[in-house]
């Protein structure tokens, strides 16, 4: 009781009651305060609380209820018409299944697919209830489904937080289309010939780095992964920022805020000073800061009539042509059209382009050393494409590369650069006729599957099913 009485004073209940009986004497008729006083006298004249043993016991039982409230929730989630979505009979509760995930990715994934192929299978993650969509057909279908009344894209819990809630990725409607649309510009055959030639010269020069670190350790394995990001982030920025990053010290700091990004998908959602959440978003500002400048030159730049000389020359070149039509139709520009949403705009297409290309990248190493006959055939031709292998790669160079074309398309195809694009359901969503995933659900689309379905031996590496 001393505890409780300990309690009471801190909390200052019991003064609080009496400030309450004032108010209300002052307040209320004589004949409702006298009603009140008389259920007054009935109660206990001190103020007790539940014992400590009490509110454990009560605590845990309120833990055990959402337990089970929890589970009858899946069971009743998992439910279509005629049968029961197959996975796990039961989920740990709260947790779900992310200690396996995070334990062994492949094996949980792997597991998952095993439940239903093609089909749809349940698990949960982190009380998210969660079906897993292995049909293509089922796949395509949500991915024609992006809006606040079907699905929305669901990326990392840190996206939002590192990305800022600009981001492409969670547009969506009428203004998300129009941002589209503007793109068209970015990948006609003449920009993408000049892409084509810029990446070349970066490439090459890394080439040379590789086999220079190569020589200086010869018979040495050297971890490829990393050598592959750094070409891929160089050549990103060569493409879609050009000459408008042309400080040494700008582009070091630029290229360690971007790593900083990148590394603040790799840990938890903690946004305090010194973590990795924290430098990703330090990160981000500095490289929106750079991306601003680089909008105003290239603004000025394309605006007195000079050729494009990147991926931003071209899309500046787009926007002020809008920007003379709706000036001419006296309506206001478009809302992409500004300094700082063009900024945001580079800075997602530069990080959408690294982790996939880098991954794809690193798997067409990986397939060419594990399969030496498809390597002597890329090489062949090449030879015969490029009887001078030092000129540079143009547009009509690659398109006289046919089986090299085949090597790329079945690499995306055996390892997908994005496995599987999670979404959520805004609203009850209809994934099969016999299914509708509940509102909030999480809806993994799975990339891989339906990769390897449709084709003859789908888990062997085989270009030649591209001929």
């Amino acid at each position: 009781m001393l505890f409780i009485s300990q309690l009471d004073e801190a909390l200052g209940l019991s003064l609080q009651l009496n400030n309450l009986s004032n108010l209300l004497t002052t307040c209320l008729p004589a004949e409702q305060m006298a009603l009140l006083s008389e259920a007054a006298a009935k109660l206990p004249r001190s103020l007790t609380l539940p014992s400590s043993g009490m509110l454990l016991v009560w605590s845990l039982a309120a833990l055990l209820a959402l337990a089970v409230l929890e589970q009858v929730k899946y069971q009743f989630g998992r439910m279509g018409k005629g049968r029961r979505l197959p996975g796990p009979s039961y989920t740990v509760p709260f947790l779900g299944s992310i200690v396996e995930m995070v334990q062994d990715p492949h094996a949980f994934w792997e597991r998952q697919r095993d439940y239903s192929t093609p089909g749809l299978s349940w698990n949960s993650i982190v009380t998210k209830f969660t079906v897993m969509v292995t049909d293509p057909a089922t796949i395509r279908h949500c991915f024609n489904h992006n809006s606040k009344d079907t699905l929305l894209l669901d990326l990392h819990p840190n996206a939002k937080m590192i990305l800022g809630t600009r981001n492409i990725a969670f547009m969506h409607g009428p203004e998300h289309k129009a941002l589209r649309k503007s793109f068209l510009a970015l990948f006609t055959r003449r920009a993408l010939s000049m892409y084509v030639e810029q990446q070349d010269r970066v490439i090459r020069e890394y080439m040379d780095r590789w086999m220079t670190a190569q020589d200086a350790q010869p018979g040495q394995p050297m971890e490829v992964r990393d050598m592959v990001r750094d070409m891929n982030c160089a050549t990103s920025q060569r493409v879609f920022i050009g000459p408008y990053l042309d400080d040494p010290k700008a582009v070091k700091k630029f290229t360690d805020c971007y790593m900083d990004m990148v590394g603040g998908f790799l840990t938890f959602p903690l946004k305090f000073p010194g973590t990795a959440v924290w430098r990703a978003m330090k990160g981000r500002q500095y490289i929106l800061q750079v991306l601003e400048e680089a909008v105003l030159r290239s603004k000025e730049r394309i605006g007195r009539g000079a050729e494009p000389s990147c991926l931003l020359d071209f899309w500046t070149q787009q926007i002020l042509k809008e920007c003379q039509e709706a000036e001419a139709a006296n309506v206001p520009p478009p809302k992409y059209s500004s300094t700082g949403e063009m900024a945001y705009t580079v800075m997602d297409f530069l990080f959408a382009a690294q982790d996939a290309s880098t991954a794809s990248l690193v798997w067409v190493l990986t397939q060419m050393a594990e399969h030496p006959d498809v390597l002597e055939r890329v090489r062949a031709e090449q030879q015969a494409a490029r009887p001078n292998l030092d000129a540079t790669i143009t547009g009509d160079t690659l398109a006289a590369m046919p089986y090299t074309r085949q090597v790329v398309k079945e690499v995306l195809r055996f390892r997908p650069p994005a496995p599987m694009v999670p979404q959520v359901a805004m609203k009850p969503f209809n994934l099969t006729p016999s299914y509708t995933a509940p509102k909030g659900a999480f809806v993994i689309p799975d990339i891989i599957s339906a990769c390897r379905q449709g084709y003859t031996d789908g888990d062997k590496f085989d270009p030649d099913r591209f001929r």
